[in-house]
């Protein structure tokens, strides 16, 4: 296909928008696919009332009460979950389904695997192959986990013309160190997941007595103050450009504390669009989050495919005074559409759709 360009239009996407227009980004394949720019003369957001099964959705997840693991969205590819452990389990735990990212959103402890041991704080990814023995022992009783599961195998994005140094140092990944567990315990239990049911394997002695290990198959860590966010200085880049893990049919993205445009005819807050290919959940952790009003940490939104979204009113006129951003969030992008589990809904702030108007 061609480029076109029809009527009244920016002559840089995202830069310059003209007077009294709102512009929607049209594209294809989560930004990375054929895209178009649409110069409306009121807002994409400005509805009246949705009724369907696809309006906007938002979770206030810190009413979830612990300690269990409980599942909230979920597809055939991916599942989303939160973790709010109080105690170590006196069992261990092996999930032959898929493989595994925790996010710390709160808690520290110490993290056992058959690969060794390893800290854990707020703000680390820990990505847990298939197959891998393991067992979280909390140092509080505050912990709150994501925790992404994948029937495929978790990897980095590819970096490009970037070069291997982008988004973050291959150095700062840190892996576990043998230590072998033991407890004076008579029994030692493995509670292994296959097909969604568990089978328990017992041992008369630990079954985490590695001294040593080598390859390139391990548990790995990388905390988000080891991430460097991609920036430009004169445009507002696509959310793509944050990607931190890729998936089958999904990713998931980091959003940083970063330098705002200084371009003053940049666009400077997330521009609209519709989601053509991927339902987008976004999971706030910390600091101010300026594209949207009523907004916690703790907090998931969910915008699935086929409708617009983008930033709320009040937030475009506050980015034209503001220097940087300081929030801290996780999204997942997924192609294929999320159900809704009937714990999640006992959380949605059902109005949330409203909060455009």
């Amino acid at each position: 296909m061609h480029l076109q360009a029809k009527g009244k239009f920016s002559r840089q996407a995202h830069v310059s928008i003209p007077p009294g227009c709102h512009e929607e980004e049209f594209g294809r394949g989560g930004f990375f696919g054929p895209v178009s720019q649409l110069y409306h003369e009121n807002p994409p957001t400005g509805w009246t009332r949705i009724e369907g099964p696809l309006r906007p959705h938002a979770f206030d997840f810190n009413t979830l009460t612990p300690p269990d693991r409980t599942l909230l969205l979920y597809n055939n590819d991916v599942s989303f979950s939160i973790d709010r452990l109080q105690k170590k389990n006196d069992w261990f735990f092996r999930n032959a389904d898929g493989d595994e990212i925790f996010f710390i959103h709160r808690g520290s402890g110490r993290l056992q695997t058959d690969f060794g041991g390893m800290a854990y704080q707020p703000g680390d990814y820990i990505v847990m192959p298939r197959g891998i023995t393991y067992r979280f022992l909390p140092a509080d009783a505050d912990n709150f986990f994501l925790v992404f599961e994948s029937k495929s195998v978790i990897r980095q994005p590819d970096r490009g013309i970037l070069g291997q140094h982008a988004l973050y140092d291959q150095t700062v990944i840190e892996t576990p160190e043998p230590q072998p567990v033991k407890e004076d315990l008579k029994e030692w239990e493995i509670k292994v997941k296959r097909l969604n049911e568990l089978t328990s394997i017992f041992y008369p002695y630990s079954p985490l007595d590695v001294v040593g290990w080598k390859g390139d198959l391990y548990p790995w860590k990388l905390n988000i103050q080891d991430i460097r966010p991609v920036m430009s200085h004169l445009t507002h880049l696509p959310p793509s450009i944050h990607t931190t893990f890729v998936g089958h049919q999904f990713v998931i993205c980091t959003f940083l504390p970063r330098p705002l445009e200084t371009d003053p005819e940049a666009v400077r807050v997330p521009f609209y669009h519709r989601n053509i290919d991927y339902d987008e959940v976004l999971f706030y952790h910390d600091g101010e989050f300026f594209s949207r009003d009523g907004i916690k940490p703790g907090m998931v939104t969910l915008h699935p495919q086929g409708i617009h979204h983008g930033p709320h009113p009040k937030a475009v006129e506050e980015s034209k005074t503001k220097t940087h951003t300081t929030e801290i969030a996780v999204m997942l992008d997924v192609i294929n559409p999320l159900s809704v589990t009937s714990e999640a809904k006992n959380m949605e702030i059902t109005d949330y759709w409203k909060s455009w108007q």
